[in-house]
């Protein structure tokens, strides 16, 4: 590809600034203070997992570490703390040398560990490849020249294979001097327990309204619904991104107004939404359906345990979710709709079956238990 058809990058959320762009990270002040406490009393680990929900900005904090590392050479080492006064933030200079060199992915003490694109296939491999790995021996050979800190950031290591894992493990194990390996992972238990092991764990945690709206305000994807949008996204920006571009809000609504019915199922309606996912092209309305359908029921399950969710995520939600589960034994009902239903669907888009078969498909089985949850409440009556 050409400079202006650039090839994509798997660490890049579609429709949002790239993490090395982005000049602030909202909502996680608590694992800067930890990482910045480590550095200024010299108890600098070779090893940093970087775990939370996909979207909170792990790899935003990542890239900021790697700036502040490479741009403050030596300090936190060997317990000698440099300034009287450690920093107090991450914070490097936008006109920096080491932040020009980052953004355009030109620094020589940075390395970048993420899947790449396969020329062969046309696409992003689905997996960290060893090797990938591999060219790590060369960085470090070639970086070794100058004496300075070496910082790699792997995006994300849940996506590194058998293999990849195990080559990265080494280096955990023998880590070169003054490198440093940033892991961005967004689902931990999926990594080798003896790379969790050797890593000390930052956890991120997901974000607020508040703090949801400042960060989409940052990325270029301003909302007028924060709070619905935090509460539908679990608190992740990248996901928050995704349903903004997409209109999530207002497709979550429609299924909302579906179900609102049960037991007794508005056909019509379902026939259309179903079809509305259907045809060349409607790929990703489709993927948003079942995701928000894995919501709601996620959403429902909860309700018969600790009651609605707050705040809601469209107006009215909060009564049809007390409604359709109003106990426990209701919760269980539907937690195990859920699972069951969110199986079929993985099953049913790998073998690609009709996508708007397989909607009516799961919302009938819905109807179904709503029903004989219906029965039984009539039945305590």
């Amino acid at each position: 590809m050409n400079d202006d058809h650039p090839l994509p990058e798997s660490d890049r959320v579609e429709g949002a600034p790239h993490p090395r762009e982005a000049r602030t990270l909202f909502g996680q002040d608590a694992a800067e203070a930890t990482f910045l406490d480590a550095w200024a009393a010299g108890r600098m680990h070779h090893g940093w997992l970087i775990t939370g929900a996909r979207g909170v900005g792990k790899a935003t904090l990542a890239w900021r570490i790697a700036r502040f590392l490479l741009s403050t050479p030596g300090q936190g080492d060997d317990g000698l703390f440099g300034a009287p006064q450690p920093p107090a933030t991450l914070d490097v200079p936008a006109d920096h040398p080491v932040s020009h060199r980052i953004s355009a992915l030109a620094e020589p003490g940075l390395f970048l560990l993420r899947r790449v694109w396969d020329e062969k296939r046309r696409a992003l491999k689905t997996v960290i490849t060893v090797d990938e790995v591999r060219r790590l021996k060369s960085f470090f050979n070639l970086s070794a020249t100058d004496g300075g800190r070496r910082v790699v950031i792997v995006d994300s290591a849940d996506e590194m294979n058998p293999n990849a894992a195990n080559a990265l493990l080494k280096l955990l194990e023998e880590p070169p001097a003054n490198a440093v390996l940033l892991l961005v992972a967004h689902q931990p238990s999926r990594l080798l327990p003896t790379i969790r092991s050797r890593c000390r764990e930052l956890r991120l945690t997901t974000l607020g309204p508040d703090d949801m709206a400042a960060a989409m305000n940052a990325a270029g994807a301003e909302t007028s619904q924060p709070q619905a949008l935090a509460a539908l996204s679990g608190g992740s920006v990248g996901e928050a991104i995704r349903l903004a571009q997409l209109d999530g809000l207002t497709l979550y609504a429609e299924i909302v107004a579906l179900l609102s019915t049960l037991p007794r199922l508005d056909r019509p309606r379902a026939l259309k939404l179903a079809d509305s996912a259907a045809g060349k092209g409607s790929e990703t309305r489709f993927d948003l359906i079942l995701r928000l359908f894995d919501l709601f029921l996620s959403r429902l399950a909860r309700t018969g345990i600790i009651g609605p969710p707050t705040p809601e995520a469209t107006p009215g939600e909060a009564e049809v979710l007390a409604r359709l589960c109003p106990d426990a034994h209701a919760a269980r009902a539907w937690a195990q709709a859920a699972e069951t239903l969110g199986s079929r669907a993985r099953h049913g888009q790998a073998v690609n079956l009709d996508p708007a078969s397989l909607i009516l498909d799961m919302v009938l089985r819905i109807d179904q238990t709503a029903a004989s949850l219906a029965a039984r409440q009539a039945i305590q009556v």
